[in-house]
């Protein structure tokens, strides 16, 4: 079989036709849902929000609030404006944390704060007020866990610690400081 331009160019059309086709196709597809799921648009927000979570027993655990909370759905993110955490235990000094801004993980049990971060712990009949201040802080609520691996300063009564990067447990009263470490213990006043 001999081929032809006769033969050959209607051939070739068609074969052009058909990925024009194809191209237009998927052009038109992706211009369809493509800007508005790009767009990054919240889909709420909420002023003065709050909620509580509860021990087994049904008893406040902690408490988190906002001044404004904004759900993106595009990536799932939730922002937070000036958060603060506040957790209650029994028979243990109240620990509150507060920060310029924050986000929620999509299951909100993780906690990120920036700006300004400011983490109290109440004093008890055994110890000072203890008050850390960073410049961020992620806290993992199910585990207890605070951490941070930015500059960090605590101060408790007449002791100073800092250092960079950390990890508090609330359930042990554990802390950790990573690196740079650096403290000032004086002894109490006698009165």
């Amino acid at each position: 079989m001999k081929l032809t331009t006769t033969r050959v160019f209607p051939m070739a059309l068609m074969f052009a036709l058909a990925l024009l086709t194809f191209y237009l196709d998927q052009a038109v597809r992706d211009e369809e849902g493509g800007p508005a799921l790009r767009r990054h648009d919240p889909d709420y927000l909420v002023v003065n929000f709050s909620t509580t979570s509860f021990d087994r027993e049904g008893a406040p655990e902690s408490v988190l609030a906002a001044t404004k909370m904004t759900h993106y759905p595009d990536d799932d993110t939730t922002e937070l404006l000036a958060p603060r955490v506040v957790r209650t235990r029994p028979d243990q000094p109240r620990l509150t944390v507060s920060a310029d801004r924050g986000a929620l993980s999509r299951d909100g049990d993780e906690i990120f704060l920036y700006d300004n971060v400011v983490l109290v712990r109440e004093a008890d009949t055994s110890r000072p007020e203890a008050r850390m201040t960073t410049s961020f802080l992620h806290v993992v609520r199910d585990r207890s866990l605070i951490r941070t691996d930015r500059e960090v300063r605590f101060v408790e009564g007449r002791r100073q610690l800092s250092g960079r990067g950390m990890e508090y447990n609330n359930e042990t009263q554990q802390l950790v400081l990573h690196a740079n470490v650096h403290g000032r213990f004086e002894p109490e006043k006698k009165k």
